[in-house]
């Protein structure tokens, strides 16, 4: 038996590659393209490390792209739900009882084929399968899964060494435990990281685990899965089940097996998740772990003192970076009047370069949403802008499905900072403003903190340092990361741990030792080495 106390590599995050023009880089990605279009997948479920087809498929097609397929996804029945729950009961005896050096051993040898050789297979299948440009498809499917898996190893190694004191004659310590069940991961379609953090977070520590892969996703989510495979991830441990949402979940949520849910995704089925969960509390085994990631309104707030074209900046990349489907991204900013005309001129101006169309084409900013339902629902926003006296579009507004989801960069202009496209979430490319009179900033950042119900992401503006350390404060609850000088998006694995409160979920900030947290029970043992032998105490002496 090997008995080395093992030390982990120390994690750096993972450097961004640019795809400029002439690099190889640049070249070898297109390669990729080229040859991930050419070859259609019949992509399965997979359960207990088996390939399962269930004859029940939707083809998959690019958003930007409708008239190509890349392949055909089986979804699954609640007979194949159950196949997968019961793969993850199986394989939990030896997989919690492997020693964390050879579990943690699989997510590392991953993150090196992911930097490697698998780099252009996973940027290349979320830009065709998900809609992102290059160099968002690299920060996304590339450097934040490898930074997850890395950081996740250390940060899982810190939290094994906290153990508590030790009087004299005992000997204390934690033993942190995996969930006793199975975890439930649902993976969104917007970031290629996310689907493949929510099953291995919890899985590193010791959990097995059904995924449920957005279906509008599932084309990455299957290049993860075969990354994993290859990285030597035993079968059961992690079951991905393609499917529609009531298919999958009601079954899983009805298990007495159910330990835990890592969720990311909309607001209403989070809470829909959460209330099911609730009325089948006493049929668990233990009291499920609930850890939700979900919508944002998130704002951008600049003060009189602000730098115009660093707020123009902000306001382009955060709003618009991978068509403003981030569950981060600017859809409000508020603006002083006496530096509008400026940031308008200067936004205007930028934006005037951006250009759209499809991902094989690097020199494209923006590409397609992600569906017809996206689609539909983006563009209702704008016809409303387009009807109403409340609003003006001063930017975009148009809009087209005849060869991709393709919906231009849209900046509205309202009157009033109630107006529909400030307060509710959106999740496209759509950015509304409000200019306020400069004397009423206090009234403006009352206005951030409640007009909507979500707490993600905020950036505030400012030069004056007492304006900062203010909005700072007055801001404490409205975001859950929060920017000062710079847009609310991009959130670096080992610098800014990520997550928000109120309606924008747990906060249990993915990418940190807090989210590790949740997917283990911790016992504590205490070990007598000199046990007594009698009852009695010396207190109990009689006087002299």
């Amino acid at each position: 038996m090997n008995n080395t106390i093992v030390r982990f590599p120390i994690p750096i995050n993972e450097p961004v590659r640019d795809y400029a023009p002439g690099s190889t880089e640049r070249s070898s990605l297109a390669a990729r393209l080229e040859s991930l279009k050419a070859d259609s997948l019949d992509i399965p479920a997979f359960i207990g490390g088996e390939e399962v087809r269930t004859g029940n498929v939707s083809t998959v097609r690019p958003p930007h792209e409708l008239a190509c397929s890349l392949g055909t996804v089986h979804h699954c029945r609640e007979v194949d739900v159950h196949r997968a729950i019961a793969a993850a009961t199986d394989a939990r005896h030896d997989w919690a009882r492997m020693h964390f050096a050879d579990r943690a051993a699989i997510f590392l040898k991953a993150a090196d084929l992911l930097a490697g050789p698998w780099r252009d297979t996973l940027n290349g299948a979320t830009m065709l399968g998900q809609s992102k440009n290059a160099y968002q498809a690299e920060i996304d499917s590339a450097c934040e899964i490898i930074d997850f898996f890395r950081y996740n190893v250390h940060f899982a190694e810190q939290m094994y060494a906290e153990q508590p004191v030790s009087s004299s004659g005992t000997w204390n310590h934690l033993e942190y435990r995996p969930l006793e069940g199975f975890v439930f991961a649902v993976t969104p379609f917007n970031f290629t990281a996310i689907s493949a953090n929510l099953p291995t977070a919890p899985a590193l520590l010791g959990n097995t685990v059904v995924w449920k892969p957005a279906t509008s996703a599932v084309y990455s989510a299957y290049w993860v899965y075969q990354l994993l495979e290859a990285a030597g991830l035993p079968p059961g441990v992690i079951n991905m089940v393609p499917g529609r949402g009531p298919t999958i979940g009601d079954p899983v949520l009805a298990s007495s097996h159910f330990a835990g849910l890592h969720f990311t995704g909309s607001t209403g089925t989070f809470q829909h998740m959460w209330r099911t969960i609730g009325t089948n509390i006493a049929d668990y085994h233990s009291y499920p772990r609930i850890v939700g990631e979900t919508g944002g309104k998130d704002f951008i707030i600049a003060h009189p003192s602000a730098g115009v074209k660093e707020v123009a900046t902000a306001i382009v990349r955060g709003s618009f970076e991978y068509q403003g489907q981030k569950c981060s991204a600017s859809s409000r900013v508020y603006l002083p009047k006496s530096l509008w005309s400026a940031i308008r001129d200067e936004m205007l101006d930028q934006l005037s370069q951006v250009k759209m169309g499809p991902v094989e084409d690097f020199s494209n900013f923006v590409n397609a949403v992600i569906d017809r339902k996206a689609y539909d629902s983006i563009t209702s926003y704008i016809d409303h802008a387009k009807a109403t006296d409340d609003a003006t579009i001063i930017h975009g507004g148009g809009y087209s499905d005849e060869e991709g989801y393709f919906i231009e960069p849209t900046v509205i202009l309202a009157k009033e900072p109630t107006y529909r496209s400030m307060c509710e979430e959106i999740f496209g490319p759509v950015v509304t403003i409000f200019v306020y009179e400069d004397i009423q900033w206090e009234d403006a950042l009352r206005l951030v903190d409640e007009t909507s119900p979500y707490a993600l992401t905020g950036a505030v503006f400012a030069r004056d340092r007492r304006v900062v350390a203010h909005a700072t404060d007055r801001l404490v609850n409205a975001a859950g990361n929060f920017y000062i000088n710079d847009k609310p998006t991009g959130a670096v694995v080992g610098q800014q741990p990520f997550g928000g409160a109120r309606a924008s979920g747990t906060n249990d900030k993915a990418g940190s030792k807090q989210n590790l947290m949740r997917w283990v029970s911790v016992r504590t043992i205490k070990e007598t080495f000199n046990a007594p032998t009698h009852f009695s105490y010396p207190f109990l002496g009689a006087n002299d």
